[in-house]
């Protein structure tokens, strides 16, 4: 369990039990053993503390304890047998492809302040938080996944990140896919087709193996199959109590990207299970008239659970999350039409293409899918998140604020970063957002 984090010498321990490991990646081991405490400390202060959580979240529990030690061997190990490990930062990086060709796709870090004055010290101050910490974590070498990486992909949804990604690319191999930034139209599936043809052609590269029509069927099916226990755990949260805590849902999202597939897929259905028999008994984490949130915007990383840490100390619920670490991974699955190799990369066009990023234009899409995820989940209100200097995300609110006035739904805009200075003040923004909530109920 991560609460034995909580002291220097059980990180010391941890340290010296993979210590070998992490000098054959490369890591700074003293800074890393400052990172792993702190991320201790934040986690036993926000995650273990919480009450009457379900007994089948020991699993994500341990999960995070070892994110940095067990999982890390694993990839290692599949190393050793000659597989490769490719880390991505977005959804957008087709995981199928990778997993076809007998590798293994990884969430890297930046989601931690941590790594942003060493990105700093190259990089413009006034950058997306996020491009700053992943390029940090490389650069201080404190990120075991981008030091198990045989390839880093990369995907053009912000300038700020297509211009970091070259200079990335002198420190570990990056791949960039061009992503169409208009998706739902046919020329733009059909330059897509290229950009996910040209990748599989880079897989096939890097580990050897040829992505078979076969092969890539059961990568399908596999990534389906998590998508299909994430989207089961989304819809037990629109129950009312819901039966699970937003920050533990958040945390399930973040982990999908890091665990074998496999296992994830299981453990989050005999969790699912768990939340059924609550919602049975009429079991919540919250009570029923807690006021019911959407958080919409920017995608959290671990370990940025700040937002929903406050809200639910706040007495909200977060029951939905309109994210890359939310709805738009698992909502879509990818549904093939034929067995070739070329039908089954259309599919993987045709499902990518649904995902209502910011950068796309117009981007009608994740308006109405703010609504009707508003319905669905019955919220009352919504937090729309976004990290500072992020202008995709920042404008787009103008357009989902407008809409949800129309509707009659309040919504209240967070701009913030990874340090938790500004805690105080999105907390006291926070409470009075939930204070007209309660006033508009009859």
């Amino acid at each position: 369990m991560l609460v034995t984090m909580l002291s220097n010498w059980q990180v010391k321990a941890m340290a010296e039990k993979y210590v070998e490991m992490y000098k054959s990646l490369g890591i700074n081991i003293e800074k890393h053993n400052q990172l792993l405490n702190i991320l201790g400390q934040y986690y036993g202060a926000v995650y273990l503390s919480q009450k009457n959580r379900p007994k089948k979240m020991d699993y994500f529990d341990f999960v995070v304890s070892e994110i940095h030690g067990l999982r890390i061997q694993e990839l290692e190990n599949q190393r050793k047998a000659g597989k490769k490990v490719i880390g991505a930062f977005c959804i957008y990086a087709p995981e199928e492809l990778a997993y076809a060709a007998d590798a293994t796709m990884v969430g890297l870090c930046g989601g931690a302040d941590f790594s942003v004055p060493d990105a700093e010290a190259i990089l413009p101050r006034n950058l997306c938080p996020l491009i700053k910490s992943f390029y940090g974590f490389r650069l201080n070498k404190t990120c075991p996944y981008f030091q198990s990486s045989d390839l880093v992909v990369g995907e053009t949804t912000c300038d700020g990140k297509k211009k970091v990604y070259e200079l990335l690319n002198e420190l570990i191999p990056t791949y960039v896919i061009e992503i169409p930034h208009k998706p739902d139209t046919q020329q733009g599936k059909e330059f897509w087709l290229k950009e996910v043809q040209a990748f599989k052609a880079e897989i096939e590269k890097l580990t050897g193996n040829k992505i078979t029509a076969e092969k890539l069927k059961a990568s399908i099916e596999l990534i389906n199959n998590k998508r299909k226990a994430l989207k089961r755990l989304s819809e037990l949260r629109a129950k009312n109590p819901s039966p699970i805590s937003g920050l533990d849902a958040l945390l399930i999202s973040q982990i999908s990207f890091n665990d074998d597939p496999v296992r994830f897929t299981a453990k989050v259905n005999e969790l699912c299970n768990e939340l059924e028999e609550r919602v049975r008994k009429g079991e919540g984490v919250t009570e029923k008239d807690a006021p019911r949130l959407m958080v919409s915007g920017c995608p959290m990383a671990i370990p940025n659970w700040k937002l929903h840490s406050i809200a639910q100390e706040a007495g909200a619920s977060v029951v939905v999350e309109e994210s890359c670490v939310g709805t738009r991974y698992f909502t879509d699955l990818i549904e093939p039409k034929g067995d070739s190799i070329e039908d089954l990369l259309w599919a993987i066009v045709e499902k990518y293409s649904k995902i209502p990023c910011a950068c796309f234009t117009p981007n009608d899409a994740r308006v109405e899918s703010v609504m009707q995820l508003a319905k669905q989940f019955n919220v009352d209100g919504v937090i729309y998140y976004t990290l500072q200097n992020c202008h995709d995300y920042n404008v787009e609110a103008v357009k989902i604020e407008r809409t949800l006035k129309n509707r009659d739904l309040p919504m209240l805009k967070i701009e913030t970063d990874y340090a938790m200075g500004d805690s105080a003040q999105i907390k006291t923004r926070v409470e009075a957002f939930l204070e007209i909530i309660q006033g508009k109920k009859p």
